[in-house]
């Protein structure tokens, strides 16, 4: 047996272990031939190929073309905080969150906010753990999940986050609807009074909000171009209505006169100009409460009887203490009267027949709970995958989705909380309570709050419920 036969190709010999300075020029130079296993350790291999696992498929490159320019790299300011606040704000804080703070009082309404700033500021955290774990391409919140977690669990956050974007959407459009209708032109009601029958609003929600996903669609459609033109409008409503809160908040330290309500013991009353809240003989209070048989019998409310009229004014301001008297909650059940107490015999339900004198209270429309505010609030505080849906515009994503998705929480949880303290020691608690209006002539609370018109107010949030 010679020597070539007894050490054999040598390949074999080594398995893990390459010398490739024993091999000849000629050897070298026919290196586009070789196989791996030859110029690589197989386990070292094995293991570098299990660490370096990415799912993401590389882009084709061609090694003659020019470098790509990329298109506008954003910071983090311009590319995730901007759209994160714009996002996060919306109809709620404007037409709901007095409702919330007279309903779950100051104390369980800082409790809501607070939960609900909590919850969207640990879903922050970490998706800036995912954000930091590596590049992020192109692709947005989906993408880092998925890459992360697996498409399984990609597929599924992406199927609850459409569906939450698109109930989302509805919820914006039935609000803008709402604070048109209801507070800037109740004459467009197309169905006929709605303050007399509710049925009669949610006609006008499905046609008038059929109308706007119609336009909101054609623009989407159009192009993302498009609708970011309208980005910076919007945006600048949103600062320009909650300044306009925040000055009025503070000029109206002393409370003011605009809004006054007409109280009936301690209940609440609805649709009556200060200048008829008076129990005289037929005033229009008269005529509601009180029923005459004939010439010499009349048959009055017993409640009406016993219990004055009186006028409160509805804006308080800081200066008037009334911050302790919104401290305690004022749950109560569907068709309950709106009064300062919850005793039985001061929010009775409205179960008197039809012919017996009428009543003109304040009428609870929703049985409230703590949760049940919650669920009502949370919405106001989601938006926050924003600027994370950016990643793919964004210079350094790895360092703007974090700071800036936190930065926008910490902001807009800031406003929220604030806006509690300051309602709840600047409004009285029947017309925080008072979810339309109705005891001041269908206005809007926070927009007789702002300075220096109310319009600010009505026009800023109808205009951003379309972002």
């Amino acid at each position: 047996k010679d020597d070539s036969d007894e050490q054999g190709d040598g390949t074999d010999d080594q398995p893990f272990v390459n010398d490739k300075d024993k091999m000849s020029g000629y050897e070298t130079n026919l290196y586009l031939y070789a196989e791996e296993i030859d110029e690589r350790p197989r386990v070292s291999t094995l293991l570098n190929s299990l660490g370096s696992y990415s799912n993401t498929i590389p882009a084709a490159t061609d090694p003659d073309a020019k470098p790509s320019t990329g298109g506008a790299r954003m910071g983090t300011l311009i590319g995730v905080y901007l759209p994160c606040v714009q996002n996060i704000f919306g109809v709620i804080l404007f037409i709901r969150l007095t409702w919330v703070i007279g309903t779950a009082g100051a104390i369980q309404g800082f409790l809501i906010v607070f939960m609900c700033c909590c919850v969207t500021m640990l879903t922050a955290i970490s998706m800036s753990a995912i954000a930091t774990n590596g590049v992020v391409p192109a692709g947005g919140s989906y993408f880092m999940i998925s890459r992360s977690l697996g498409p399984e669990f990609g597929g599924a956050v992406g199927m609850l986050f459409y569906t939450g974007t698109t109930l989302a959407a509805a919820m914006y459009i039935i609000g803008a609807v709402e604070i048109v209708l209801t507070y800037m032109a109740p004459s467009l009601s197309i169905f006929g009074d709605f303050t007399q029958d509710v049925n009669i609003m949610y006609n006008n929600f499905r046609v008038y909000g059929t109308g706007l996903l119609v336009v909101m669609g054609t623009i989407v459609f159009i192009g993302v171009k498009f609708v970011n033109k309208f980005a910076s409008v919007a945006l600048a409503c949103v600062i320009l209505s909650i300044l306009a809160v925040y000055t009025g908040i503070f000029v109206n330290f002393y409370g003011n006169d605009k809004l006054k309500m007409c109280v009936l013991g301690k209940r609440l009353l609805k649709d009556i100009e200060i200048a008829n809240c008076t129990k005289d003989v037929g005033g229009p209070l008269y005529n509601i409460y009180c029923k005459q048989h004939n010439a010499t019998f009349v048959e009055c409310d017993p409640y009406f009887k016993e219990n004055e009229v009186t006028v409160a004014n509805g804006i308080m301001g800081l200066a008037s203490g009334v911050f302790f008297d919104n401290l305690r909650d004022s749950f109560i059940e569907s068709g309950s009267f709106i009064a300062r107490s919850t005793d039985p015999e001061e929010i009775q339900r409205l179960d008197h027949p039809p012919n017996q004198p009428g009543y003109n209270e304040v009428i609870n429309d929703l049985t409230t709970t703590f949760t049940i505010l919650i669920g009502i609030f949370f919405p106001s505080v989601t938006g926050i995958m924003a600027g994370s849906n950016r990643s793919g515009d964004l210079a350094d994503a790895q360092k703007s989705i974090p700071i800036g998705t936190i930065c926008a929480i910490l902001t807009t949880s800031t406003v929220y909380l604030s806006c509690v303290l300051l309602f709840a020691g600047t409004v009285d608690n029947l017309l925080l309570r008072d979810k339309f209006g109705q005891s001041i002539g269908g206005r809007l609370v926070v927009a007789n709050i702002a300075w220096p018109n109310e319009w600010v107010i009505l026009i800023g949030p109808s205009y951003v419920s379309y972002h």
